[in-house]
């Protein structure tokens, strides 16, 4: 996936997908909390994706899942667009992620975020600094 999107939340707080990712994300796919290089955002997995996390975490003993991984699952949601390709946002994702109606919606390899507006233009204003855009191009062996 690959891409930015600006969308906005309609009044019940959902959102259409972008037309260039309703392919690669399928009928059914979970959105939960995420981070990217310390700014927060939502995550968006697509089922493969997230059975394989699954599967993962249902390995862990009881303690590991205990630990801080188990919020990631606590605050997801299964979502399956309606006709237009709407899905829905909890309130607990918005309020995280600090989404009120601007987002930003971005392809990032095999998932996609969303971003409240304003700290997307923070994070890609940090992202886009020459230092850490040739790191980030080393770290791909680029």
């Amino acid at each position: 996936m690959i891409g930015q999107y600006p969308a906005k939340l309609d009044d019940k707080s959902r959102l259409i997908a972008p037309a260039k990712l309703r392919q690669k994300l399928g009928e059914t796919f979970f959105v939960t909390v995420g981070v990217n290089c310390g700014h927060k955002c939502l995550t968006i997995y697509t089922e493969e994706r997230w059975q394989a996390m699954k599967e993962k975490y249902d390995s862990l003993s009881v303690s590991e899942k205990a630990s801080p991984t188990s919020v990631l699952f606590i605050f997801a949601t299964e979502c399956t667009p309606d006709k237009q390709f709407r899905f829905s946002l909890s309130p607990s994702q918005m309020r995280y992620a600090g989404i009120s109606r601007d987002v930003m919606i971005v392809g990032r390899a095999g998932q996609a975020e969303i971003w409240d507006m304003e700290e997307y233009a923070a994070f890609e204003a940090e992202a886009l600094a020459p230092d850490k855009l040739l790191a980030s191009l080393e770290a791909i062996g680029l």
